[in-house]
């Protein structure tokens, strides 16, 4: 089925068009009728297969076909999300989602001034994206009503059940005057939080679950190669000049190991932007811009990012190091291989992560291929003389060089004298 055959406004079908949208990913087919029918919906997916537009079509089809004029006369729907990049990621889809329609959206978040926020507030919208942080503080300061909500949307509810916002989550529902449509959509989630989910919606709720037994996209090919803590430095360097010109996003476990990084990097004339939780709003802001935009082709993040960036051009993400825990693995590799393209995961894992490698193995339930890497060419890799890479090598391999399926020969049946 194509989205031109879907019951939804001529609006946001040539957006789609516009886009490049021509037939639903799984569950946008899955989730986007029920979601039409006021259904509550509890979806749960791989990162990367859409689910930001299963949830954003039918909702600016709704508000749009309600509407007679542009005029906003109440925030009809809220996002919730837990974190500030992935507020601005579901706004810009949201935007272009709703072009030419009859549906404001705005995204709100913390780290920067609230002023002007609140004036685009009072002018009216009809899709609040919003972090819990900011969107309490107004509705305290009396700024954010939600009198005319029809649909909460938590994207991400794993991380914000597990984070602690569940009471937060309940104060919004109890405070909504409406009966309101309630939709989760995450990648990830475990028993516990898919029991606190069912509390907070319909006991009729539709619950999709696509690809659970291999919560990462079959895009996605992964790669661990075992390396000393202390020389991934150079194994990072030897990856990112061997593959130049190509988007990589770096995963590092604090804030200051990615300065470290960085500066590690830069001492080999490698230039580098970093992404975490110290840096000021407005500088993350430009940071995301840049490498969204190509000026920068090499980020090193922490896991505040795992979960906000969406740029299809990712050839590569790097484990620089392994997570705490195993479920940001499949947010982190989640974020190359997206849609329809092909991406691979490359993790360093030193003597000391040997236990995480391990939890991440049994949540996916499969073995990360390894790559083995001989002394000569460690010790090379190590040492200014770098020789032909293994990494690269078994890459291209496998990108290049498919395994040939055999076809078994059928033996002819003997013919009787």
């Amino acid at each position: 089925m194509k989205f031109t055959q879907y019951n939804i406004t001529p609006e946001i079908k040539n957006n789609l068009t516009r886009l490049g949208f021509k037939k639903p990913t799984d569950i946008q087919y899955k989730s986007i009728p029920s979601i039409m029918d006021g259904e509550d919906v509890l979806a749960v997916a791989q990162t990367g297969t859409g689910k930001t537009a299963a949830f954003a079509i039918p909702v600016i089809d709704k508000i749009h076909s309600a509407k007679s004029s542009r005029r906003s006369v109440g925030i009809k729907c809220i996002v919730m999300v837990p974190t500030r990049e992935l507020a601005m990621q579901i706004g810009e889809v949201f935007n272009k989602l709703s072009r030419h329609t009859k549906v404001k959206t705005f995204a709100l978040y913390g780290g920067v001034e609230q002023d002007s926020q609140i004036k685009k507030l009072q002018d009216g919208i009809d899709v609040l994206i919003s972090t819990p942080g900011r969107m309490f503080d107004l509705i305290h300061q009396k700024h954010l009503r939600l009198n005319n909500i029809e649909t909460l949307i938590l994207d991400e509810a794993d991380r914000m059940l597990d984070l602690g916002f569940i009471e937060d989550i309940k104060f919004i529902k109890r405070i909504l005057k409406k009966k309101h449509q309630t939709l989760f959509f995450s990648a990830t989630i475990n028993p516990e939080i898919k029991k606190l989910a069912f509390s907070q919606v319909k006991s009729s709720a539709i619950r999709i679950q696509i690809s659970p037994k291999d919560p990462v996209s079959k895009n996605v090919s992964h790669f661990v190669m075992f390396v000393e803590m202390d020389d991934k430095r150079f194994f990072l360097e030897r990856f990112i000049k061997e593959n130049p010109n190509r988007k990589i996003l770096v995963f590092v476990r604090t804030r200051v190991r990615a300065e470290r990084v960085a500066k590690a990097m830069k001492r080999v004339n490698i230039d580098t932007s970093t992404l975490h939780g110290d840096k000021e709003q407005v500088e993350r802001t430009d940071v995301m811009k840049n490498f969204k935009e190509g000026e920068s082709q090499i980020l090193i993040a922490t896991d505040v990012s795992a979960r906000g960036i969406d740029i299809p051009d990712i050839r590569y993400v790097i484990n620089y190091d392994l997570p705490d825990e195993a479920e940001n693995y499949v947010h982190r590799v989640g974020r190359t291989g997206r849609g329809f393209n092909k991406g691979i995961a490359l993790s360093f894992c030193a003597k000391e992560e040997q236990d995480r490698l391990e939890e991440i193995q049994t949540f996916l339930s499969k073995k990360i291929e390894p790559i083995k890497v001989s002394k000569k060419s460690y010790s090379l890799t190590t040492s200014a003389d770098q020789g032909t890479d293994p990494v690269q090598k078994l890459i291209e391999e496998n990108e290049i060089l498919p395994k040939k399926k055999v076809k078994k020969k059928i033996k002819k049946p003997k013919k009787k004298k």
